[in-house]
């Protein structure tokens, strides 16, 4: 008699969980496969990069030639005056690009994709803010360039110079996880440009980055005094070279601007980088 085999029995598939705590090599890895896969968008919408490089051109060229003439600074320069500011300026809306691109993924489901994959679920996260950081770094360039054909120029030597530069990306580093965590808190990516511009217009505008902490009605001189993009800026002029003759140090973050960045960006990564992982697994799972 000739037996009946019977047939094989298909068991359900089940998305594989990403791992929450492996080598670290392999999370290191994690992390640069997701930055590349970001950064790897540039080539196919170079208009990104475009217009992410014209901004800060243009705001260079509109406050130093349109504005410089009429903004007196006592003992600098306007131009002089102005770069760490418009440095401060664009890392910190460079920052921007986590919160946008984290609400897109979402929105388009790429995140539950990558909740399928035998990865630290983490990697998105590092790789969406090291891949900003390398087009704040790329913005930083053009600036520099464009500062100085319009006349800028440091004084303070080439080390401090490339300490003001990398204090510069430190603080947008730091800042793209507070965009990240509002891009996964917010419903659609359309509502991400107008929700962080009602954090990020009263940072730059409201301190010492294109006037003077004092020239200011006292209410929002105290707010600019103590306002983190005062210190990031006070510390970038002071390493550029560029602190203008007469400035007042009557408060510990314009007296210690270096130590207050430091002191910032490590509150801001302590308190967001936990609280971006714990979103994310939120965010990714409704």
């Amino acid at each position: 008699m000739s037996t009946v085999t019977e047939p094989a029995r298909h068991t359900p598939t089940t998305p594989l969980q990403p791992e929450v705590v492996g080598p670290v090599s392999t999370w290191l890895a994690d992390g640069w496969t997701v930055t590349w896969r970001n950064l790897s968008k540039i080539k196919r919408s170079p208009d990104m990069l475009i217009f992410a490089v014209l901004q800060p051109i243009m705001f260079v060229l509109l406050f130093s030639q349109v504005y410089g003439g009429i903004i007196q600074i006592e003992g600098s320069d306007y131009t002089n005056f102005l770069m760490a500011g418009i440095f401060a300026q664009t890392v910190v809306f460079g920052s921007t690009f986590s919160g946008a691109a984290m609400a897109q993924d979402l929105k388009e489901g790429l995140i539950d994709r990558f909740r399928t994959l035998p990865m630290n679920p983490s990697a998105v996260l590092i790789g969406r803010t090291n891949s900003d950081l390398v087009l704040n770094a790329i913005s930083m360039v053009i600036m520099i360039c464009t500062g100085f054909v319009v006349g800028w120029r440091f004084t303070n030597g080439v080390p401090s110079f490339l300490a003001g530069v990398a204090l510069l990306l430190l603080f947008s580093y730091a800042f793209s996880w507070v965009m990240a965590l509002l891009g996964m808190v917010v419903r659609t990516p359309e509502t991400i440009n107008n929700a962080s511009f009602m954090i990020l217009f009263p940072i730059t505008f409201i301190s010492n980055a294109f006037v003077p902490a004092e020239s200011l009605p006292r209410p929002l001189e105290i707010f600019a005094n103590w306002n983190p993009v005062s210190a990031l800026v006070q510390s970038a002029r002071d390493l550029f070279g560029n602190t203008q003759a007469g400035v007042i140090r009557d408060t510990f973050p314009i007296e210690h601007p270096v130590i207050t960045v430091f002191i910032g960006v490590t509150l801001l990564l302590v308190a967001f980088v936990p609280l971006c992982i714990r979103q994310f697994a939120r965010a990714s799972s409704r």
